[in-house]
């Protein structure tokens, strides 16, 4: 059912003038839109018209960047604070607390995205595990009205510090239940006044992820957001409107993220993805609440007052779960697929290099025997439930790794593990643990900062690899730890298809039909907020983002620098590499892994499709009917091979002077050096440019 809105507007209101400009000293609103897990590329007039528009006639932040681990909370910490996750410890949706949490049900490895969760972590860490004030208690604190509408977790990041709901309004899930942040009474009100329940509906047919037999949701998650949509447009922004004072809104849609996870449209399929019907029905439904948002501004006479920011927390992709090399797909569970890889890979495998017992934080403490996963992939290895030796923190396209008593024998035991295993593309270790070939620091990544929570002994991400689709980000395919199936959807890998997002701002404090090719991030947006309300800010951390000035009138494009920061590399070979961006200090990591093992990394430079989309579809699909490029991937094709399987071989056997580049496109570098599946005296014939993702082996080329 569809809420529609209970305040009207005369048709001449419609011509009226411009709403009366805000005096010099007051600031212009904020309206921050975050659509969670939209891709950059996805979003065009067919697709997203209203945040196409948004580009188009403001301002386009082309170079946008998500901050690893490509997680929500992470994100939405950035944006919240303008700080790295470094500075603000919420390095991922899990993470490790030190203590029991009991609104996890005493897991010491909670899942974030809780309002009940954030509340006892905020309490344990001196009252704000962030360690950082956010842009929303900054505002409120200066008189400004503030609220955040929609997913829960991510919203409440936005003021996780205030409960009482008198102060800052949050409606999420949990909102109506004794789990969430209660409503004041005036909002309540309003509520009922335009008949919206006092209680946010559930998502439903949308919430249903399917198993490893039956596909999850083809349906995106409209009744939930409709609700937060028109509470939003019905009842907070009028209630703003009649306070008369500057405001900033947050308004986080669960979709496209939410839908693209659980999505039945490929079900142990690598094709289509996430890039099925469902998928685009969600970025579509986020784009409608978008749209409503504005023209309810519009109706209300705030749109020329104020400035709309979109972004997107992360990029995303599509799900693998298959590996060589790990001792879980030999494994049999009843849950999983034989030859897949179940949740909780990560922790098994160094439970067994390690020969440690394995507890299970969030079943009990029980231990992980023959024929069982880790419920929800976290473990402690190790030790005991009070003193683990290792913490596995599983996430998705990466896991974070800790190591609570600081052992650096133990690192580097599990750094070995680490690199053995073929579904790993990047390590990065707390320097204060040691140096190890083949890693980088934590702090080359901006994840060693003043966190007050734990800081990760190690942060590994995962592999990934597109299916020749045109361009590599719009179908990338990571191995991830998580209890999803192969062919839904994940993200928190350093590929550049999880570190792109989609950012775009709109309104009177920003130039207009302004494509800005700098860098940008979502730690900017906090600064740039920051900045646009004449917030007090008082840093702790120095892992800030940067103002975006050269979106503002009279702003210059910045000098921008890249350089690739590369690591010893191990005894194997392996060398974790980053591509960056520099503007000044501030860093963008664009990707990092090992070379072959990540979308979007130097080897597989992102230039070739980049320019073919630039010459139209039929140059993309020319290029695609190259001789040289493997064919697109359906059942019958790659979709279930493993590096050495014999799909690969047919597929390498058909051109046999681009073996190599099919071993690339795969993330699979090693089949040509020791892998049977590519022979080795094609491999001299083969040579593979960075700068010709889809088309490195012409044939002839030597």
């Amino acid at each position: 059912m569809r809420y529609l809105p209970v305040f009207g507007i005369l048709l001449a209101t419609l011509f009226a003038p411009a709403a009366r400009a805000q005096p010099a000293s007051m600031p212009h609103n904020v309206v921050l839109f975050v659509a969670d897990g939209l891709r950059a590329r996805m979003v065009d007039d067919s697709t997203a018209p209203t945040m196409a528009a948004i580009a188009r006639d403001g301002v386009n932040l082309r170079n946008g960047h998500a901050l690893f681990p490509t997680f929500t909370t992470a994100n939405a910490s950035a944006m919240a604070t303008g700080h790295m996750l470094g500075d603000t410890g919420d390095f991922s949706n899990t993470i490790y607390t030190g203590f029991e949490v009991p609104g996890a049900g005493k897991s010491m490895t909670p899942f974030l995205e809780s309002d009940p969760v954030l509340g006892d972590v905020d309490e344990h860490f001196g009252g704000n595990y962030l360690n950082e004030a956010t842009i929303l208690k900054l505002a409120r604190e200066k008189g400004y009205s503030t609220a955040t509408i929609g997913k829960l977790g991510p919203a409440l990041v936005f003021d996780p510090t205030e409960r009482s709901g008198n102060e800052t309004i949050v409606v999420d899930d949990s909102t109506g239940s004794a789990r969430g942040i209660p409503l004041a009474s005036d909002v309540i009100e309003r509520l009922k006044a335009a008949s919206l329940p006092l209680a946010a509906p559930p998502r439903g047919v949308n919430a249903a992820a399917g198993n490893m037999s039956i596909p999850g949701t083809s349906s995106a998650n409209a009744i939930q957001q409709d609700y937060f949509a028109s509470v939003a447009t019905r009842v907070v922004l009028p209630a703003f409107k009649t306070r008369n004072k500057p405001f900033v809104l947050v308004f986080w849609s669960r979709d496209p993220d939410g839908t693209q996870h659980n999505q039945g449209d490929s079900l142990n399929e690598l094709v289509p993805g996430i890039n099925g019907p469902t998928s685009l029905a969600a970025i579509r439904n986020a784009d409608d609440d978008l749209a409503r948002i504005r023209s309810a501004l519009d109706e209300l006479g705030l749109l020329d007052t104020t400035d709309m920011i979109v972004t997107a927390d992360h990029g995303f992709s599509t799900i693998s779960k298959e590996s060589s090399t790990s001792a879980t797909v030999k494994m049999k569970f009843a849950d999983v697929l034989e030859g897949h890889l179940p949740v909780g890979f990560v922790a098994l495998d160094l439970a067994q290099a390690l020969n440690l017992p394995l507890l299970d934080p969030d079943d009990g403490y029980r231990s992980i025997g023959e024929g069982r996963h880790p419920r929800l992939g976290n473990g402690l290895v190790g030790g005991d439930r009070s003193n683990p030796k290792i913490v596995v923190a599983a996430n998705g396209g990466s896991d974070l790794i800790y190591i609570p008593d600081g052992d650096k024998d133990m690192a580097g035991r599990v750094v070995d593990a680490l690199l053995a295993q073929d579904y790993v593309s990047g390590i990065f270790v707390d320097a204060k643990l040691g140096r190890f070939r083949g890693t980088l620091t934590l702090d080359d990544v901006a994840l060693a900062g003043t966190a007050v929570t734990p800081m990760p002994a190690i942060a590994v991400s995962f592999r990934s690899f597109d299916t020749v689709c045109g361009e590599p980000v719009r179908c990338t395919v990571e191995v991830a730890d998580t209890g999803l199936q192969q062919g839904q959807g994940m993200h928190g890998s350093f590929s550049r298809a999880d570190t792109w997002n989609f950012m775009a701002m709109q309104g009177p404090d920003f130039k207009s039909h302004f494509v800005d090719p700098a860098p940008a991030s979502n730690a900017d947006l906090g600064r740039t907020i920051a900045q646009l309300m004449a917030l007090d800010v008082h840093d702790k951390g120095k892992l800030i983002g940067r103002v975006l000035a050269e979106a503002l009138p009279n702003g210059a494009i910045p000098p921008v620098k890249s350089r690739v920061l590369t690591s010893e590399p191990a005894p194997n070979g392996l060398a974790t590499m980053i591509d960056l961006q520099t503007v000044g200090d501030t860093r963008y990591f664009d990707a990092a892994g090992f070379q072959g093992r990540t979308v979007g990394l130097s080897a597989t430079s992102l230039a070739p499709a980049t320019q073919w989309m630039r010459r139209g579809p039929s140059a993309a699909k020319a290029a695609l009917q190259d001789p040289c490029a493997p064919p697109r991937i359906g059942p019958n094709g790659c979709t279930a091979s493993r590096p050495g399987h014999t799909a690969v071989a047919r597929l390498a056997a058909r051109h046999e002077n681009c073996h190599c580049a099919i071993g690339r496109r795969y993330g699979m570098r090693e089949l040509g050096t020791k892998g049977s599946a590519i022979s080795q005296a094609a491999q001299p014939r083969c040579r593979v440019h960075a700068g010709r993702a889809h088309r490195a082996c012409a044939p002839g080329d030597a």
